[in-house]
Order: structure tokens, then sequence, then C-alpha cells
């Protein structure tokens, strides 16, 4: 089983194998991996009509081999991506890896499987289609490959970034190559040629950012502390964040923390799928009973500062202590 490394590596070098099976968590990545084989296995004049891309889901499995049966006429190349490979019965599956067995010089196919459906690699399946194909597995950046990219990125327009924005973008992003690369965009077009990018420019721009904020209300509760709550409360106050929208904000975090825990999506139309991971650790800090009764109290917290029976700060401590103790 190879990496992304190798794969571009031995792609550079005009190495192809006729059969590749592309996996793993970071989609983006996979994607962008088959396009680059594309660009470098298909003449140009061929590109856009010999690059086919085709998704099970769409597509019998007998429809299938039989566009594979059919090879590139004299002359020509092709390439074909085939999503979903997974989602095919067994018996149909080694019908397509037996039809495969025999290597075109003129044709490369992607077999692949979004990340939501990565398989086992103890499984069956996994077992068979490794031996049919060169595998290759695309893991989320880590931290300083996250780091580095938004770095070289910036520097290649013009731009840098200080090392606490950075820290907060790579955190903010948690690995996602594709939410990474619309971040920066955005960042791009923000800033002027020459600017250096603060933690203030990610507040403004990137997706998500009050909703990363409150992943540190949920580490605080998870010590105990009601000081520490308080102080990280009063620090997001002083940002800029109202008292109303902090309420709302952190009730919609945990609720998202109780429905991530069990295997639903979080909050909101968006959902800022690169920080799923995120939930889901901060989730399994936390019982199902122990989120409910902090929610609750959320809940009856924003009600208090809605009626404003009570000055803010004495509910905000009250809040603070309780929440605290439910943790």
């Amino acid at each position: 089983m190879a990496g992304p490394a190798q794969l571009f590596k031995e792609i550079k070098a005009g190495k192809f194998k006729s059969l590749y099976y592309f996996f793993g968590p970071e989609d983006y990545r996979r994607t962008e991996a088959e396009k680059y084989i594309g660009s470098r296995f298909l003449p140009d004049l061929q590109r856009s009509t010999n690059y086919h891309r085709l998704d099970a889901r769409n597509i019998s499995a007998r429809e299938l081999i039989a566009r594979l049966s059919n090879y590139p006429i004299l002359g020509e190349k092709e390439v074909y991506i085939v999503t979903g490979i997974e989602s095919f019965k067994p018996d149909e599956q080694e019908q397509i890896f037996n039809l495969l067995k025999a290597p075109d010089p003129n044709r490369i196919i992607i077999l692949s499987t979004p990340s939501k459906k990565t398989p086992q690699k103890k499984s069956a399946f996994f077992k068979k289609i490794s031996e049919a194909a060169m595998t290759v597995e695309f893991h989320k950046l880590d931290q300083h490959e996250t780091r580095r990219h938004i770095n070289k990125t910036l520097t290649a327009n013009s731009l840098g970034i200080d090392s606490e924005a950075l820290n907060r973008l790579a955190g903010l992003v948690d690995g996602d190559r594709g939410g990474l690369e619309g971040e920066l965009k955005k960042l791009i077009d923000y800033k002027d040629s020459g600017d250096t990018i603060t933690v203030e420019d990610i507040k403004q721009v990137c997706s998500g950012y009050e909703v990363f904020n409150m992943f540190e209300v949920g580490d605080v509760l998870v010590q105990g502390s009601p000081r520490k709550t308080l102080k990280v409360i009063n620090r997001l106050l002083g940002s800029g964040v109202s008292i109303d929208m902090l309420s709302i904000l952190l009730i919609q975090h945990f609720i998202s923390l109780y429905l991530v825990k069990n295997g639903k999506n979080p909050v909101g139309k968006r959902n800022f799928p690169f920080l799923i991971n995120k939930f889901r650790v901060q989730a399994g800090y936390f019982g199902n009973a122990q989120l409910e009764s902090i929610i609750v109290t959320l809940a009856e917290g924003n009600a208090e500062l809605r009626q404003q029976e009570l000055p803010n700060r004495l509910i905000l401590e009250t809040l603070a202590l309780s929440l605290s103790v439910k943790s």
C-alpha cells in the first residue's frame, strides 16, 4: 500500500499503473490525485473526451463491465474514475477485477471509495482489491503539514501570517485539505499583497470560527473549574461576541456534541464538515446524561438573559458554576 507522496513521485516520473484503488478520510486529496493522473497521462487533445468519471450508484455492474470491455481506439489513451466500487456485490466486484487483470498501457482505471464508506483493511473487499490494484490511502493533513501548506500558499500570494493566526487556522480546518483550500482562498481575496494575516482576519473571514471558539468552552468544562469557565466566557465576550449570541452558540455547540455522539450531524445547514472530528473527540469526554443536563442548564440561562430580571454578570457567574458542576 502506498501513500500520496509515493504516488505523486511515480506519476511525476511517468510511471503509471493500469489499476489503482484510492480510499481514506480525505476526499479532496483523493479527487485532486485523480485529476493529476489524468493531466499527466492524457495528451491535451484527449483530456476532454477520454477522461471518464463514473459513479457506481448510477450505473449497474453489467453496464460498467460493458464500458470497461471497450478498449481505447488505436493511438488514444483513456482514464476511468469509478467511485463507489464497494457498493457492488462481491460477485460483481470479482467480475470487474477479473476483467481488469490484463493491463492495458493505454488505459488507467482508478477505483475509489468515498471517505464515509472507507473499508476496514481486514475486510474481504479490501484484501481482494489490494491484490488487484495499487492501493493508495489519503489521510487528513497533520498539523505540521497543514501549517507548511498554509505558509507555502500564502507566500506564493505575497502574504504573511502571524504565528497565532497560523495556529488558529490550522486548528480550525483540522487537517481537512478541501476546507483549508476554501479558507485560504477567502483570506487571499480579503487581504492585499504584502499584508500579514492576523487572528482578527481569521475571525472576520473564516467559516465556523465562532463554532471553533466553543470547543474551548467544552475543554475547560471537562476540567470542572468554574473560574476557568468564566474566564473563557469573559474573553469571548471581550472579543466582541454579544451575551445573547454567546448563549445561542453554546446551546448549539452542546446540542451538536450530543448529536454527533449519537451518530448524527451537528447543528446548522453547513455543519462545517472539517470540524466533525473535533466534535467527535470532545463528545467523548461527556456522557449523554451530562450533555442533556448541560443543554438544559444553558437553555435556562438563556431564558434568564432574555427576561433580564438579574444582572448579566450574575447570570454568567451562576451559569459557569452550574456548568462546571454538571461536567
